[in-house]
């Protein structure tokens, strides 16, 4: 994970997102909330009530308002490798989460520390090899029974491919298939590992968004997230 490649885009990350997706006639914070919207969902269905979740590559805070709206009683800790990043969202949300530095490697808490690892379209940034060693520290530092979600734009939507090919702060980004990081999941010792697509119509077509609790076993959502148990 490069520091300084998210350290030159810190204070311009939300007009430069929002200027990215416009074709979607949404503003970044659609997407924000229904990632953790999703997550509340799914934790209700499994009856965990997490104490501690860890937003990994937190970035400028874009989850914490959601986190705080949808799971107001766990604890907070957002991790990113920019430190300029990590100062925009205490700014914002000193009181609301903990922004806490990551060296890119080891995630600096003991095992068992959280009941969610979050990452919101984090793994793309990472370069391939250093996914095992990044979901492996994922189940480290979870409780047993704890979750990871893990969201990534989805390669096989052409949309989403053109999005993040003219993106400045996606100039280095590989995505990744579902299938793919279903297996790496599997591989580092994770269990009940399934995966849904998600986000299927841009805002002018929103009142078919009912019909998409429907549609995630269909491989052309812009988006998608591996859910996985330790």
């Amino acid at each position: 994970m490069n520091r300084e490649e998210f350290d030159k885009f810190a204070f311009e990350y939300e007009a430069m997102h929002a200027a990215n997706i416009r074709a979607s006639g949404e503003a970044p914070a659609y997407f924000a909330e229904y990632k953790v919207r999703d997550v509340a969902a799914r934790l209700a269905d499994s009856n965990l009530r997490p104490d501690g979740i860890l937003d990994f590559g937190a970035g400028i805070g874009t989850s914490v308002a959601y986190f705080k709206q949808y799971l107001p009683q766990a604890r907070l800790t957002c991790l990113d490798v920019s430190r300029k990043s990590l100062e925009v969202g205490r700014s914002r949300f000193a009181d609301a989460a903990d922004f806490v530095p990551f060296d890119g490697t080891t995630i600096p808490y003991p095992e068992g520390s959280f009941d969610v690892c979050f990452a919101a379209c984090v793994f793309h940034h990472i370069p391939a090899q250093e996914h095992l060693g990044i979901l492996g520290e994922f189940r480290r530092v979870l409780r047993t029974g704890g979750m990871a979600f893990i969201f990534e734009h989805n390669p096989y939507n052409p949309l989403t491919v053109r999005a993040v090919r003219d993106c400045a702060f996606d100039e280095n980004a590989v995505l990744i298939r579902a299938a793919d990081l279903r297996s790496l999941a599997k591989s580092a010792g994770f269990a009940a590992v399934r995966s849904a697509y998600r986000i299927f119509f841009p805002r002018f077509l929103r009142t078919l968004r009912p019909l998409e609790p429907w549609l995630r076993w269909c491989p052309m959502g812009a988006q998608y997230y591996v859910q996985a148990k330790k």
